[in-house]
């Protein structure tokens, strides 16, 4: 992402960039940000436009959403970080922008995800997602093992049987299973949730997230669809309700800490299902498929690359998967840590300015007045090519080994912060951090134990990338091929 301004400097400077005409120039926009441009497009073109990785613009979907489209974008890995700082920023009700979904999807309340640190009901609720980790810690490698250890079973039958396999869709409903018996200990599907929890969960996420999907239909149909008016709830109640009924079912102990912790029940339930099929789940479904996509593509060199390591980890361990066994594995952490920078689970953040701030670019130092919305679009800010140099847009799977590479973790920014710091309850950190960047490990050591190389052909999906498997070569020796 090339920018005109050279050299430093400490004078402070007026944000450029423009909003265009009222109301007409935020359609203009939107219209560019979905169809005439794309995401990346949009804004690294605005970037070029005015010489500047700190630029105003309007931000998507804009008119008739009921919130200003009106922002100061941050675009690279210098200036992204202010919001993260809460002494600078607020995130009430900014998790999905410049447009807030119904409080009808989540039960009538105010979720966690909306919420700022500075608000009682935020550190309550980050507690108890923390104590439910916790709690679960030693059962999340079995359970992982268990759920995916059948996914591949079931991509080899479908490569007999057809000579491909969809690997997506069987990940929705595995991801989906795995993620209620990790953290509750039963499978959706074994419950009256059935085989339909994936997809009731999909749709109540799109009931969500419209506003910044794009189908595929013609533009004249996703436009007043999708991006125009909010899609009434009252479609999703009925799956939202089966939801609902399980998580309050299943998660009784977790429900009994959150009455400890000031919690009522209600609420702490509505908190546990959003927090777990929408940013657990939601995160998996492009995860698992962004890692898969990435390591297909690097081909047979990294395969055995990551064989060597895992499989000799797991051997030392007496040929068990543990904890400790994984934490040796730096090529496959690394290879997680860079999907996760080339394609973040969330792309954008926000943060309304509780003061007026000085933000600093690796150029220059600007003024924003207090109460101005920061919006960054994370992966201009993790593609920085001042940070990743000429390799920025491209997948490096060591980039993050040795003293050098371990440097770089600071700008690894997919976790709404740093990766080199924690999630506490005064910031707005994801609390599953940790436990993301392990079960992305895990899905290469269930995959290289059992096969020494695949290949896949690799589109896009809604939310990220789709793989296909089209071939698998499976292990002729290690403990994969017991």
């Amino acid at each position: 992402m090339a920018t005109s301004v050279r050299g430093f400097s400490s004078a402070l400077r007026d944000v450029p960039g423009s909003y265009g005409l009222p109301l007409v120039g935020a359609v203009r926009d939107r219209l560019d940000f979905y169809y005439f441009q794309g995401q990346d497009k949009y804004f690294e073109s605005r970037v070029e436009r005015y010489g500047s990785t700190v630029v105003r613009m309007n931000v998507p979907p804009g008119p008739f959403m009921a919130r200003d489209p009106r922002v100061v974008a941050v675009l690279d890995a210098k200036s992204f970080p202010v919001l993260f700082d809460m002494d600078k920023v607020e995130k009430r009700d900014l998790f999905t922008g410049t447009y807030m979904p119904s409080t009808s999807l989540t039960g009538g309340h105010r979720v966690c995800a909306y919420l700022d640190p500075s608000e009682p009901t935020h550190a309550k609720v980050k507690q108890l997602l923390f104590s439910l980790l916790l709690s679960r810690k030693d059962d999340v490698i079995p359970v992982f093992r268990s759920n995916f250890s059948s996914l591949l079973a079931t991509v080899e039958s479908d490569l007999a049987e057809g000579g491909k396999a969809e690997f997506n869709k069987l990940n929705d409903v595995t991801s989906f299973d795995f993620i209620g018996e990790a953290y509750f200990g039963v499978r959706p599907s074994a419950t009256d949730l059935g085989k339909g929890g994936p997809t009731k969960a999909a749709k109540w996420l799109i009931w969500q997230l419209h506003p910044l999907l794009t189908l595929g239909l013609p533009m004249v149909l996703e436009e007043p669809l999708l991006h125009t008016f909010h899609l009434p709830p009252f479609f999703v109640k009925g799956d939202y309700g089966a939801l609902y009924k399980y998580f309050s079912t299943v998660a009784k102990q977790a429900l009994d800490t959150a009455e400890g912790l000031g919690l009522s029940r209600e609420e702490a339930c509505h908190n546990l299902l959003f927090a777990t099929t929408f940013n657990s789940y939601g995160g998996l479904k492009v995860l698992f498929p962004g890692i898969l996509a990435n390591v297909a593509s690097a081909g047979e060199k990294l395969h055995e690359r990551l064989v060597a390591e895992i499989r000799g980890a797991v051997a030392e361990a007496g040929g068990k998967v543990t904890l400790a066994a994984v934490e040796k594995m730096e090529l496959a952490k690394s290879v997680v840590w860079e999907s996760l920078r080339l394609d973040p689970p969330v792309k954008f953040q926000y943060g309304h300015a509780k003061k007026d701030l000085q933000v600093q670019s690796h150029d220059a130092v600007f003024q924003v007045k207090k109460g101005e919305m920061l919006f960054g679009y994370q992966p201009c800010a993790t593609k920085d090519p001042r940070v990743f140099g000429a390799t920025a847009k491209e997948f490096v799977p060591g980039r993050f080994l040795g003293e050098e590479g371990s440097k770089l973790l600071q700008y690894v920014y997919w976790s709404n912060g740093r990766e080199t710091e924690n999630p506490t309850v005064d910031n707005k950190q994801c609390p599953g951090k940790n436990f993301v960047v392990l079960v992305g490990r895990l899905f290469l050591v269930e995959l290289f134990l059992r096969y020494d190389t695949f290949t896949a052909d690799i589109g896009k999906d809604l939310l990220g990338s789709s793989v296909v498997f089209t071939s698998v070569t499976k292990a002729t020796s290690g403990p994969g091929s017991e």
